[in-house]
């Protein structure tokens, strides 16, 4: 079933281009939605909106390309990643949500307990010898994981769980690009009948950064 005709989407369901249309009814009609798409078109908002509608607990996972330099810098293991769930918290305010309190955190564990909490991000660091189960799972930045990255990751998902995978090809920072793995498991998961790849190619922020994407 695509995007229910009564669901408004937090007010963006009448704005929306028919390449985010098809996104959209992509997340609820798919078990896995890849989109390989620019900066600014919506992705990660949009995924987190339709995870708030699905109603299943969301499990965000990041990669930490710059993994070797966090142990430099100061705090904890979540002040060291606060940086890559950015997009996660712009969106989560995009739809009404306030960060601090529905991401878990050692600061909000009261909140877990009170089910106040339905949003948890993660490295994908942590998915070795983990089952993940009964979640949307958003895989944003994809492009910044290596394959053998995101066969740990996607290798512990079960079937119960809408899966929605971000990225963009043409912003990779990983020191060496072609280690990637995005491109093959775009290709890889094509022909699957329970996967569909979208592209979007408009930059919701405007025209100036619309036309920035133009330079090369």
């Amino acid at each position: 079933m695509p995007l229910p005709k009564d669901n408004m989407l937090f007010g963006y369901a009448e704005k929306l281009t028919g390449e985010q249309r098809e996104y959209v009814n992509a997340i609820f009609d798919k078990q896995l939605t890849i989109t390989n798409s620019k900066s600014g078109t919506g992705k990660t908002t949009l995924a987190v909106s339709c995870a708030k509608v699905i109603g299943k607990p969301l499990l965000y996972v990041f990669s930490p390309c710059e993994e070797d330099k966090l142990g430099y810098t100061p705090g904890d293991i979540e002040e060291k990643e606060e940086k890559y769930i950015q997009p996660l918290k712009d969106a989560l305010i995009e739809i009404g949500e306030m960060p601090d309190k529905v991401i878990m955190s050692k600061e909000n564990i009261d909140n877990v307990r009170q089910s106040n909490c339905w949003v948890e991000a993660k490295s994908h660091v942590f998915a070795r010898g983990t089952n993940i189960k009964d979640r949307t799972v958003i895989i944003d930045e994809a492009q910044n994981f290596l394959k053998s990255d995101l066969k740990k990751l996607l290798t512990r998902i079960h079937d119960s769980c809408t899966v929605i995978m971000i990225g963009h090809t043409g912003q990779i920072d990983l020191p060496n690009p072609n280690l990637s793995g995005f491109s093959s498991y775009i290709e890889h998961y094509r022909k699957k009948d329970y996967c569909k790849l979208v592209n979007l190619s408009w930059n919701w922020r405007g025209r100036l950064a619309n036309d920035a994407d133009e330079l090369i």
